[in-house]
C-alpha cells in the first residue's frame, strides 16, 4: 500500500473555538470520504492556521472526531501580506491504494480560491 499526501483548507468566518471545530471537522470528514479513507488509514496530520487564529488548536476537532491514536501537529502559517485570513490547512499522510493522480484534495468554501487548479 502506498503512502499518499492529501491536502485541504477551509476559511473560517470568525475566530471562535466551536466554529473552528465544526469547520475543521467538516474538512477532515470530506477528505476521508472523498478519498475512501478510514481513520486507520491515517499516518499523521499536520494542521496549519493563519496567524489571526487564536481560539484553539485545529487538532482538537480531529480528537473530537475520534482520531485519537494518530500523530497530529499544529503550526502557524507564514504571515504574508495580502494572504487569505482565518484559514486552516491540512496535510494528511495516508495509506491508500489510490494512485497519486486520483487523490482528491478538498478546499471548502472561499478556500477553494487558494488552489483553483486542484479544488473540487
Amino acid at each position: 500500500m502506498a503512502v499518499r499526501a492529501v491536502r485541504g483548507a477551509v476559511q473560517l468566518e470568525r475566530d471562535e473555538a466551536e466554529h473552528m471545530h465544526g469547520q475543521v471537522s467538516e474538512l477532515l470528514t470530506a477528505l476521508l470520504e472523498r478519498n475512501r479513507l478510514a481513520v486507520d488509514d491515517l499516518i499523521s496530520v499536520i494542521f496549519t492556521a493563519t496567524p489571526d487564529l487564536h481560539s484553539d488548536f485545529p487538532a482538537v476537532a480531529a480528537r473530537r472526531l475520534g482520531i485519537v491514536d494518530v500523530p497530529l501537529v499544529c503550526a502557524q502559517e507564514l504571515d504574508i501580506e495580502g494572504a487569505m485570513p482565518r484559514v486552516v490547512r491540512i496535510l494528511a499522510h495516508v495509506e491508500s491504494e489510490l494512485p497519486r493522480s486520483e487523490i482528491g484534495h478538498v478546499y471548502l468554501g472561499a478556500a477553494a480560491a487558494l488552489r483553483k487548479d486542484i479544488a473540487q
